[in-house]
């Protein structure tokens, strides 16, 4: 069912006086699924799972030269050959502790926003080389009031002191909550991933995660953290940008879907975990690696005028076209250029744990990165930081299906933004489902011993903190000083990784028009 008219889409949409061109690239094929990340762990093994989209030539060590000879692009646009990617979605099974890949849905969209902050600033087109990313991995807190409530009026933002760079980050990540029977969630509206029971009263449609990419640049392709050479203009999706930072680029925003609406998922207790172990959304994130030709995709800024978000509305498009269809997308995988997931433990879908043996890490404090900790990773490899809510699971079959069909699934994406205000009133939270999700049963009780006294290393210290475990049915306790922890043993680790099956989506037979609403975000 489309809910937006067109007439009424048209309306909005020309009622919309400061609108900006843009155009959503649709990337419908996923390339793959791997433990790869050219950007932050060059030429090595990465910490953990990302999807790719884009160009085919994705390595441990890819350069700019590579994206641009790959074979293929799963984007429509086919000189696009740049690389997106982000960290998959799991299921992780309340009863079982065991993972299972969560379902993509229609591949990506990569909005290119043609925003100056309402100024006369030629935006600049990505340069051989660019790179960036978007989020912090191990990030697990939000420090701007509730994640779950609408952003204060943009007009507070400085006299809340929530103009800086962290606090415009944190509200660059968004979970929208899908349902095509009800009004749509405004883009990036909630800054925290739902849990499980959220998911299946409201959203059942699945969940769209969504990040905004900085646009202000200091001219350099990369930085040290791949942070720090690009920076928020002070709306996050628009607005002036902060000293030192004079170049406009384009501002990209991804959304994708997964589908938590799954039926595999029904009826199970449980949480979603991201690749990196965020079980909060929190610390989402996104990589952008630029293969465009720089005086194609200038071209494309300069003409592509039209603020229907259509690619056919772009001449620069047509005129070097034709665009490349869904099959055509769909069918471009990454060069096998690097080992997949092929030695990580998979039996039919469901994994003992992440890919690449990631911890779930709940925070609020920062997670602790892969291998920083010798005891740890030898205790429990696979063992999750916080016990998920225990309760009973119906027997299920779980073996993945190979493909989701719908007809309801807009073609053409949703974004739209709250509008700008000085208001104070926020939105009316979303309306209650019609059938409500039967509550899981209580956890059972944990008997918690009481504390021994605290065992001092050999000068003496005491440690810095401990940590309490269960493995193979014995209790663990993991101690940490601040002193260096000697390993005798050796110890072999095999990891094994499933290669995840992306969900084919039928084409659309009803299309969504695109809704903007200002907000200047």
């Amino acid at each position: 069912m489309v809910l937006i008219k067109t007439s009424s889409a048209l309306a909005l949409l020309s009622a919309a006086s400061s609108v900006d061109a843009f155009w959503r690239m649709q990337c419908k094929g996923r390339t793959g699924t791997a433990l790869v990340d050219p950007i932050v762990d060059f030429g090595k093994v990465a910490d953990h799972a990302h999807a790719f989209h884009g160009s085919s030539a994705i390595a441990e060590d890819s350069t700019y030269a590579d994206l641009r000879a790959g074979n293929c692009t799963s984007c429509a646009v086919k000189q696009d050959m740049s690389a997106y990617w982000f960290p998959t979605l799991y299921f992780q099974d309340s009863a079982t502790n065991k993972f299972e890949p969560v379902p993509q849905v229609g591949g990506l969209l990569a909005y290119y926003l043609l925003r100056n902050g309402n100024t006369n600033q030629q935006i600049t087109a990505f340069p051989p080389g660019f790179r960036m990313l978007a989020g912090t991995s191990l990030r697990r807190d939000y420090t701007l009031g509730d994640p779950d409530a609408a952003d204060p009026p943009t007009s507070d933002w400085a006299a809340l002191g929530q103009v800086d760079q962290d606090s415009l980050a944190q509200r660059a990540l968004g979970f929208n909550c899908m349902d095509y029977s009800k009004t749509p969630e405004p883009s990036l509206y909630r800054h925290k991933l739902p849990d499980k029971a959220f998911t299946d009263g409201r959203c059942k449609d699945g969940l769209r995660l969504e990040i905004m990419f900085p646009s202000c640049w200091n001219g350099e392709n990369d930085s040290p953290n791949h942070k720090s050479h690009v920076a928020y203009p002070s709306l996050v999706g628009d607005g002036s940008c902060p000293e030192g930072f004079s170049k406009r680029l384009v501002t990209l925003f991804f959304e994708v879907i997964w589908a938590t609406n799954a039926p595999q998922f029904q009826g199970r207790a449980g949480r979603w975990v991201l690749a990196n172990g965020d079980p909060t959304g929190y610390g989402n994130h996104a990589d952008f690696f630029n293969g465009w030709d720089e005086g194609f995709l200038q071209q494309a800024i300069n003409r592509c005028t039209n603020p229907s978000g259509v690619m056919s509305d772009c001449p620069q498009f047509m005129e070097n076209g034709p665009l490349q269809d869904e099959p055509t997308q769909d069918s471009c995988r990454l060069a096998d250029t690097f080992k997949p997931f092929s030695a990580f433990d998979v039996s039919d879908g469901v994994l003992a744990g992440l890919p690449g043996g990631v911890q779930v890490q709940a925070g609020p404090q920062s997670a602790t990165p892969k291998g920083s900790n010798i005891l740890a990773s030898i205790l429990q490899p696979l063992i999750p930081e916080a016990a998920v809510p225990t309760a009973a699971a119906p027997s299920i079959d779980t073996n993945l299906p190979a493909e989701v069909s719908s007809s309801i699934i807009p073609d053409v994406g949703i974004f739209q933004e709250v509008p700008t205000s000085s208001s104070t009133s926020t939105p009316p939270p979303p309306p209650p489902p019609t059938t409500t999700a039967p509550p899981p049963p209580p956890p059972a009780a944990i008997v918690t011993p009481p504390p021994a006294a605290p065992v001092l290393d050999e000068n003496g210290n005491p440690p810095v903190s401990t940590r309490t475990i269960t493995k193979d049915g014995m209790v663990q306790e993991i101690i940490y000083y601040e002193d260096v922890v000697y390993v005798t043993e050796e110890v072999v680790t095999t990891t094994t990784v499933a290669v995840m099956p992306l969900l084919k989506t039928d084409k659309m037979k009803h299309r969504r028009n695109h809704l903007m609403r200002n907000r200047h975000i």
